[in-house]
Formats: C-alpha cells, sequence, structure tokens
C-alpha cells in the first residue's frame, strides 16, 4: 500500500467508498461559523464578557477536547457551556449546505455501481439536522455516526467496528476526508486508499493534504468522460 497514494485514481480497485460529512460533502463554512463566531458571541452574552475575553476561555476547553468524542457530542458541550447546543444549531441552519456539485458527484458515484457510505463524527442530533437540511440521506447506502460505534474516526480501531455492521474489504475500499488524523487512522488500519479535501471551507484557502493525494473536490475524482470524434 502506498502512503503517498499520489498515483492516478481508478475507480475499478474500489467496490466500497467512505465519506466524510462535513468538510468532504457539506461546506465546512458552517461548522466555522458556528464553534468560531455564534458559540463565542453566545457564551460572551451568557456571562457577561467582552467577545476577545470569552474566545480565550473557549479556545483551550476545545483544544483539550479535539480528537475525543466528547468533542462532537453537542450533550457534552450543553453541559459544558450551558448553551443549547443544539437548539443553537436549528438555528443557523439556513447556512448548512452542500459543497458545490456534491449531489451530482454522488449520483455519478452510485451510477458507478459503488457503495457509498456515510463516516461521520457528527453527534447523531446534528446528523439529523443537517440530514433535514440538505437531505444527504437519499444519495447513500449506508451511513454511521461514531457515536453510535463508541469511538471516534481517529481511533484506528474505529475501522474494526464499522466493519461490524457495514462489512467491507479494507483492500477494495477508499476513504474522504478532511480531516489528517482521522485520514491517518484509515491509512494504519489498511484502507486501499485515502483521499485528502483540500478546500472543506468553500470561504478560505486550500488547506494542506499532509502525506496524502488531496482533491480540492470530491468531482476531481470522477472519471472524465472520453470526448467524441466528430
Amino acid at each position: 500500500m502506498d502512503l503517498v497514494s499520489r498515483h492516478a485514481f481508478d475507480w475499478d480497485l474500489y467496490d466500497t467508498v467512505l465519506l466524510d460529512m462535513d468538510g468532504t460533502l457539506l461546506d465546512l463554512r458552517f461548522d466555522n461559523f458556528f464553534w468560531q463566531q455564534l458559540i463565542p458571541a453566545r457564551y460572551a452574552d451568557l456571562h457577561g464578557l467582552p467577545h476577545a475575553e470569552a474566545v480565550a476561555v473557549l479556545e483551550p476547553r476545545f483544544a483539550a477536547a479535539r480528537g475525543r468524542l466528547e468533542w462532537y457530542c453537542i450533550d457534552h458541550w450543553s453541559r459544558e457551556l450551558g448553551l443549547d447546543i443544539a437548539a443553537l444549531k436549528r438555528e443557523a441552519e439556513d447556512h448548512i449546505d452542500f459543497l458545490p456539485d456534491v449531489p451530482e458527484f454522488l449520483l455519478a458515484v452510485r451510477q458507478l455501481r459503488k457503495r457509498v457510505v456515510l463516516v461521520t463524527n457528527a453527534h447523531q442530533r446534528t446528523l439529523a439536522i443537517k440530514l433535514q437540511r440538505t437531505r444527504l440521506d437519499e444519495y447513500l447506502d449506508a451511513m454511521y455516526s461514531s457515536h453510535d460505534l463508541g469511538l471516534p474516526k481517529e481511533d484506528r480501531s474505529f475501522w474494526e467496528r464499522l466493519r461490524g455492521l457495514e462489512p467491507f474489504d479494507p483492500a477494495r475500499t477508499v476513504l474522504v476526508d478532511d480531516s489528517l488524523p482521522v485520514l491517518r487512522s484509515a491509512h494504519d488500519y489498511g484502507l486501499a486508499r485515502v483521499i485528502a479535501i483540500l478546500r472543506p471551507d468553500s470561504s478560505r484557502p486550500p488547506a494542506a493534504a499532509g502525506e496524502f493525494h488531496g482533491v480540492h473536490s470530491v468531482t476531481e475524482l470522477l472519471p472524465v468522460a472520453p470526448r467524441r470524434k466528430d
């Protein structure tokens, strides 16, 4: 298995396509707005703090939780911050949207007869809000939240637990995700191919792909139709 995985992408090599949600299919712009702007503003209002002071209080708490299941758990943050996180997400749901051309990509992959599976760290209630807004589930064969499995995707054991629910052959499976720790755990587990999304937030410049093959959008993975001869 090639760690760098920068050779051409060949759909014939894969049967199962595992797809992240936020930053891969849905625009991470919503999540960045929610956690970096809305939550600090509401926390500042709740405690009578200047916005900058609220950010200074929250940032180390967020940093300490990243990579753990608690980081993605809205029940955890509702308790920790004294805010109704689910209600705030519903309040801001107009910001939830697909990244460009994602529905067309999903339809095309289904036409290639691949099994399309969502694997997300999003909490079940967050997932429900986003599905109601986007109808993303209509494009999928299956979907799994790490909260159902009891481990975040950053943990290598997540993938073994996933196979208990969604039997897949690692040698015939590709994962597309915007998180380098997740890509590394999947690679270490033995997935045949992992691909990094370089522009998870449409409002920000591209990120680094690290050691993996990176694409700006999932649509770059679609096969190019041959040109017709006149």
